[in-house]
Protein backbone atom coordinates (compact mmCIF):
# COMPACT_ATOMS: atom_id res chain seq x y z
CA UNK A 1 0.00 0.00 0.00
CA UNK A 2 2.88 2.29 0.71
CA UNK A 3 4.45 1.73 -2.56
CA UNK A 4 1.73 2.52 -4.26
CA UNK A 5 0.65 5.92 -2.78
CA UNK A 6 4.26 6.61 -3.10
CA UNK A 7 3.39 6.27 -6.65
CA UNK A 8 0.45 8.24 -7.03
CA UNK A 9 2.31 10.87 -4.87
CA UNK A 10 4.87 11.18 -7.52
CA UNK A 11 2.64 11.01 -10.56
CA UNK A 12 0.67 13.88 -9.22
CA UNK A 13 4.22 15.83 -8.33
CA UNK A 14 4.65 15.32 -11.90
CA UNK A 15 1.44 16.79 -13.14
CA UNK A 16 1.75 19.65 -11.05
CA UNK A 17 4.76 20.53 -12.13
CA UNK A 18 3.79 19.92 -15.99
CA UNK A 19 0.73 22.06 -15.29
CA UNK A 20 3.27 24.88 -13.62
CA UNK A 21 5.60 24.65 -16.90
CA UNK A 22 2.73 25.36 -19.06
CA UNK A 23 0.98 28.07 -17.24
CA UNK A 24 4.67 29.67 -17.44
CA UNK A 25 5.30 28.86 -21.17
CA UNK A 26 1.66 30.56 -21.40
CA UNK A 27 2.46 33.64 -19.62
CA UNK A 28 5.76 34.17 -21.27
CA UNK A 29 4.29 33.73 -24.89
CA UNK A 30 1.18 36.29 -23.73
CA UNK A 31 4.03 38.71 -22.41
CA UNK A 32 5.83 38.18 -25.74
CA UNK A 33 2.23 39.11 -27.71
CA UNK A 34 1.82 41.94 -26.10
CA UNK A 35 5.22 43.33 -26.15
CA UNK A 36 4.92 43.21 -29.71
CA UNK A 37 1.87 45.12 -30.04
CA UNK A 38 2.98 47.81 -28.13
CA UNK A 39 5.95 48.15 -30.12
CA UNK A 40 3.88 47.24 -33.60
CA UNK A 41 1.62 50.34 -32.10
CA UNK A 42 4.22 52.64 -31.30
CA UNK A 43 2.01 53.37 -27.99
CA UNK A 44 2.61 52.04 -24.40
CA UNK A 45 -0.86 52.77 -22.17
CA UNK A 46 -1.06 52.38 -18.71
CA UNK A 47 -3.61 49.28 -19.08
CA UNK A 48 -0.52 47.93 -20.90
CA UNK A 49 1.88 48.28 -18.11
CA UNK A 50 -1.09 46.85 -16.20
CA UNK A 51 -1.27 43.76 -18.23
CA UNK A 52 2.48 43.39 -18.25
CA UNK A 53 1.88 43.12 -14.59
CA UNK A 54 -0.52 40.93 -14.38
CA UNK A 55 1.30 38.71 -16.05
CA UNK A 56 4.65 39.28 -13.88
CA UNK A 57 2.52 38.05 -10.85
CA UNK A 58 1.64 35.24 -12.27
CA UNK A 59 5.28 34.13 -13.35
CA UNK A 60 5.87 35.14 -9.52
CA UNK A 61 3.31 33.15 -8.48
CA UNK A 62 4.58 30.12 -9.93
CA UNK A 63 7.91 30.82 -9.15
CA UNK A 64 6.94 30.29 -5.11
CA UNK A 65 4.92 27.32 -6.20
CA UNK A 66 8.39 26.02 -7.32
CA UNK A 67 10.50 27.18 -4.63
CA UNK A 68 8.57 26.47 -1.63
CA UNK A 69 5.65 23.67 -2.89
CA UNK A 70 2.71 26.20 -1.46
CA UNK A 71 0.69 28.85 -2.94
CA UNK A 72 0.10 31.83 -0.81
CA UNK A 73 -3.56 33.00 -1.48
CA UNK A 74 -2.80 36.15 -1.05
CA UNK A 75 -0.61 36.06 -4.58
CA UNK A 76 -3.90 35.40 -6.53
CA UNK A 77 -6.03 38.46 -4.37
CA UNK A 78 -2.94 40.65 -5.96
CA UNK A 79 -3.70 39.30 -9.26
CA UNK A 80 -7.29 40.63 -8.99
CA UNK A 81 -6.92 43.57 -7.53
CA UNK A 82 -4.68 44.32 -10.49
CA UNK A 83 -6.98 43.22 -12.94
CA UNK A 84 -9.68 45.02 -11.56
CA UNK A 85 -7.68 48.04 -11.73
CA UNK A 86 -7.41 47.20 -15.09
CA UNK A 87 -10.60 46.38 -16.33
CA UNK A 88 -11.69 49.45 -14.38
CA UNK A 89 -9.72 51.30 -16.66
CA UNK A 90 -10.49 50.75 -20.06
CA UNK A 91 -13.95 50.74 -19.29
CA UNK A 92 -14.49 53.61 -17.39
CA UNK A 93 -15.96 55.40 -20.18
CA UNK A 94 -18.83 52.51 -20.86
CA UNK A 95 -19.58 51.63 -16.90
CA UNK A 96 -22.45 53.46 -15.15
CA UNK A 97 -21.78 54.88 -11.61
CA UNK A 98 -22.87 51.34 -9.67
CA UNK A 99 -20.80 49.52 -11.79
CA UNK A 100 -17.54 51.47 -11.40
CA UNK A 101 -18.74 51.75 -7.62
CA UNK A 102 -18.85 47.81 -7.62
CA UNK A 103 -15.80 47.17 -9.22
CA UNK A 104 -14.83 49.86 -6.50
CA UNK A 105 -15.71 47.97 -3.66
CA UNK A 106 -15.02 44.58 -5.16
CA UNK A 107 -10.94 45.93 -4.89
CA UNK A 108 -11.63 47.03 -1.58
CA UNK A 109 -13.00 43.92 -0.02
CA UNK A 110 -10.39 42.15 -1.80
CA UNK A 111 -7.64 44.39 0.01
CA UNK A 112 -9.64 43.67 3.40
CA UNK A 113 -8.77 39.84 2.54
CA UNK A 114 -5.16 40.17 1.76
CA UNK A 115 -5.21 42.55 5.04
CA UNK A 116 -6.80 39.68 7.84
CA UNK A 117 -4.84 36.99 6.34
CA UNK A 118 -1.74 38.79 6.41
CA UNK A 119 -3.13 39.35 9.98
CA UNK A 120 -3.48 35.97 10.59
CA UNK A 121 -0.01 35.01 9.56
CA UNK A 122 1.45 37.48 12.10
CA UNK A 123 -0.68 36.89 14.69
CA UNK A 124 -1.07 33.20 14.23
CA UNK A 125 1.77 31.63 12.10
CA UNK A 126 1.83 27.97 11.06
CA UNK A 127 3.69 25.42 13.03
CA UNK A 128 6.27 23.53 11.13
CA UNK A 129 6.37 19.82 11.83
CA UNK A 130 8.67 17.20 10.55
CA UNK A 131 6.27 14.61 10.54
CA UNK A 132 5.84 16.02 6.40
Amino acid sequence: MTNIRGIVHQALAWIQAIGILIIVVSTVIAVGFEVTSMIQARLVTLADLLLLFIYLEVLAMASMYLDSGKLPVRMPLYIAIVALARYLMLEMKNLDTWRKLGIAGAALLITLAILIIRFGHVRYPYVETEDK
